[in-house]
């Protein structure tokens, strides 16, 4: 098991090489905090077996679901920045998986929560490309799981 790299992905990374792993990351989370929905379809594996595992969606199943999880914290009144933390990559052939956390804030009218997530993502390498083919993200604390669903709503 290698330790945890150091450096938080939050999407603003520059310099690194557009094939790597941490690109592909670093995309998603460009994406989602800057609420681009059309850079998350080019992100995600538009395939009928790419699924998701999230506070919001329960299990979506297929780009068009996961799609409509998306649009929902995109279009919606709250705010949500999340940066990637305590996190290991794993890369094996054409397969590579994300394993940490997630922080950031979430800011709707006068309510601010700071969400904290364990999170994992799967993307395989797709027509020369990295693609996400799965996620997973599940809170600790409960009641901020509420706050948070209640908020997003």
């Amino acid at each position: 098991m290698s330790a945890p790299l150091p450096a938080a992905v939050d999407g603003n990374e520059t310099g690194l090489d557009p094939a790597s792993p941490l690109a592909a990351l670093s995309a998603f989370y460009r994406a989602f905090n800057s609420r681009d929905i059309e850079a998350m379809a080019r992100n995600w594996h538009d395939d009928a077996d790419a699924s998701m595992s999230n506070p919001l969606g329960g299990i979506a199943r297929g780009w068009p679901a996961i799609r409509a999880v998306y649009r929902r914290i995109f279009e919606g009144r709250a705010r949500v920045q999340v940066a990637f933390h305590d996190y290991t990559l794993h890369e094996a052939g054409d397969t590579f998986f994300a394993v940490g956390r997630e922080r950031g804030t979430l800011e709707r009218d006068q309510l601010r929560l700071e969400p904290a997530i364990r999170t994992s993502r799967v993307f395989q390498r797709i027509g020369g490309a990295w693609r996400q083919v799965h996620h997973h993200g599940s809170f600790d604390d409960p009641a901020l799981l509420a706050a948070y669903q209640e908020a997003v709503r």
